[in-house]
């Protein structure tokens, strides 16, 4: 369905609001998400055709309300159960479509539930962008090169899942929101990443996706102007984002941060990026993101990859290494050590994760290493690594990628 950016825009950011007047009226997250979804729908049938009304989210409630209702006396009917006794259990509301409803944002709360500490990460992810993104079950299917049916059966298994788990629709005592958040925050990089780098398929990003982390990201630092890790997020976001024009050539294919054409990385997106961290680290206490963020502020502020600090960039790691450990942390840190130490020393700290089961098998790993022998004029260990690293990936960019590294040196 072809809907105008400015309604696609409009619906996205009235989604989450309606659920939750849905969800605080009603007291059933499964089925509101279920109406707001059909209204969602219906007003991107509806509004281009006549219109966006006076009070769009007025509208969505009222017919996200009827839906839910509908289906409520649905199931009572297959039920044998009276009319009445459905509209007593969910009294239609005939006044104004804000009628009682608090002029609040719950956005927060549904990220909280969304990403409810029994789902799995994948479940945690596809609902986020359903409920909280605005996302159909077909827009998350395809973005992640699953089946719809697939994408809905999961979907519909983490709602089912949410439910039996007893939540209500509240935020988190004060004494687990931290780590709540902390899953929020997870998701939404997931997401950003499976944006940025295209865990598998022909194309080596996924905008869309990055660009809906971007935006989520915006409006949790929004409900959350205070906390300096969602805003250490967005940082990370907006300065990693900026490379993405960058990052493929004609063929789409991959280009390294070391070979890209710096005047191509979005002039926009750096500067908020920037002046972002640069708030932040005169105050804030460190935290992973932040962490990150910094490092990614190290490489834009160099105008040429030969004039990055490589210091500073593996004295940050080194931070993040000691305060959020990490396979994958220690893999950057170890690209950041040969650039100041020599590709032997960046080897040797290679070498200490074969033994670990979270990396070992994953591509990156051995792709880092050929770099690193190919640094060190290992030509053979270097091609090896090379063609292991091509035969894993499940990106097809990727594989091209390291495929032309190989030949190169074949």
């Amino acid at each position: 369905m072809n809907v105008e950016p400015a309604v696609e825009d409009l619906l996205r950011e009235l989604a989450p609001q309606v659920l939750g007047v849905l969800t605080r009226r009603y007291g059933q997250f499964e089925e509101c998400e279920d109406a707001v979804q059909e209204a969602v729908l219906a007003a991107a049938t509806q509004w281009p055709a006549e219109g966006v009304p006076a009070n769009p989210r007025g509208w969505l409630i009222a017919v996200g309300s009827r839906r839910l209702i509908d289906q409520v006396r649905k199931d009572h009917s297959r039920r044998q159960r009276e009319d009445t006794a459905t509209a007593q259990a969910l009294p239609l509301h005939t006044g104004a479509p804000e009628d009682a409803v608090p002029d609040a944002d719950d956005t927060l709360i549904l990220l909280f539930l969304c990403c409810h500490p029994t789902l799995t990460p994948a479940s945690q992810t596809a609902l986020t962008l359903r409920a909280v993104g605005g996302l159909t079950t077909a827009e998350i299917a395809h973005a992640f090169l699953v089946p719809e049916a697939t994408m809905a059966a999961r979907i519909s298994r983490a709602k089912k899942n949410i439910k039996a788990a007893g939540s209500t629709f509240a935020l988190p005592a004060a004494d687990e929101r931290e780590a709540r958040l902390a899953v929020v925050l997870q998701v939404l990089y997931l997401i950003f990443n499976e944006g940025y780098t295209a865990s598998s398929g022909e194309t080596l990003h996924r905008a869309d996706l990055a660009q809906e982390a971007i935006r989520l990201t915006r409006l949790v630092r929004r409900l959350l102007p205070a906390d300096t890790e969602v805003a250490g997020l967005l940082a990370l976001m907006l300065l990693t984002d900026s490379r993405r024009a960058a990052r493929t050539g004609p063929s789409g294919e991959l280009i390294p941060l070391a070979e890209q054409d710096r005047t191509r990385w979005d002039a926009r997106l750096l500067a908020e990026g920037t002046a972002l961290i640069g708030d932040l680290m005169k105050h804030a206490s460190l935290g992973p993101y932040l962490l990150q963020a910094a490092i990614a502020a190290t490489h834009a502020s160099a105008e040429k990859a030969e004039d990055t600090d490589w210091h500073q960039v593996h004295t940050l790691y080194k931070i993040l290494e000691r305060i959020a450990p990490n396979p994958m942390v220690t893999l950057n840190r170890a690209v950041a050590l040969a650039e100041t130490r020599g590709p032997a020393a960046g080897l040797e700290l290679l070498s200490t994760l074969d033994e670990d089961d979270r990396i070992s098998g994953h591509h990156r790993l051995h792709a880092v290493r050929a770099h690193l022998r190919e640094k060190a004029g290992d030509i053979e260990g270097a091609l090896e690594s090379y063609r292991l690293a091509a035969r894993i990936t499940t990106s097809l960019a990727e594989r091209r990628h390291l495929e032309a590294r190989a030949a190169r040196l074949s």
